[in-house]
């Protein structure tokens, strides 16, 4: 009991929660959100619009099937690391290995839930006289909400997980309590980061599956 006490120390210390203070707890929750909403930014802008076009024309599937299993594989740390060799120090190359992660589920999420529709729906809608892109917008789009969602999800939860590599390049964020306790031996912080960070990612996902329950409508909650 004393030894947990003593590990849970830096983490109930009040002092580390002083909102506005250089490297509280609070401060780098925020760099650390700040991180993850950029790179979910960036890499929807750059997922979306090629998941909904291969999904609604049916034209290079392949690149969002190898597009997933090419983002599994790549090591962030490693991709980190050669970005900082090639672009140095700074946000960017943070942003870019980060964009990398939230990339590929986007991609295969939107695709997925594409062509997982009812063809039958589809074909009506443009029997009704829809041009291509009304089919995309009111149909196709709103029907790929949940398996889409899931994907913004799921990439939201890698990014967070993973975000605390920007403290390897000399950023802020929750990966500055598990280098710096690192650094000093100092196992009470690192504690504390480790429990943040996956305390983070839960509220994170819960607030998302809120956000699903309220986009997707009544009628496909049974999919999801």
């Amino acid at each position: 009991m004393d030894a947990c006490r003593v590990n849970l120390s830096y983490l109930l210390d009040p002092a580390h929660w002083e909102i506005g203070a250089a490297y509280s707890i609070p401060t780098l929750i925020l760099a650390h959100l700040g991180y993850t909403v950029l790179a979910l930014l960036i890499g929807t802008v750059v997922a979306l619009p090629v998941g909904l076009y291969i999904g609604h024309t049916g034209r290079g599937s392949f690149l969002a099937i190898n597009a997933g299993n090419a983002g599994r594989s790549l090591p962030t740390l490693g991709l980190l690391m050669l970005l900082v060799t090639l672009l140095g120090l700074g946000l960017l190359p943070v942003l870019i290995a980060l964009t990398v992660l939230v990339v590929p589920p986007i991609l295969t999420s939107t695709y997925a839930g594409m062509r997982s529709l009812d063809r039958r729906v589809v074909d009506a809608a443009r029997g009704m006289g829809m041009r291509s892109w009304q089919v995309l917008t009111r149909v196709e789009l709103p029907m790929a909400l949940p398996v889409l969602m899931g994907g913004f999800r799921s990439a939201a939860l890698q990014v967070v997980a993973t975000a605390t590599v920007a403290a390897a390049v000399g950023l802020s964020g929750l990966g500055r309590l598990l280098i710096d306790g690192l650094a000093v031996n100092d196992y009470s912080r690192v504690l504390a980061g480790a429990i943040v960070v996956a305390v983070l990612a839960v509220l994170v996902d819960l607030s998302l599956a809120l956000v699903q329950r309220w986009i997707v409508s009544p009628g496909l909650k049974g999919t999801d």
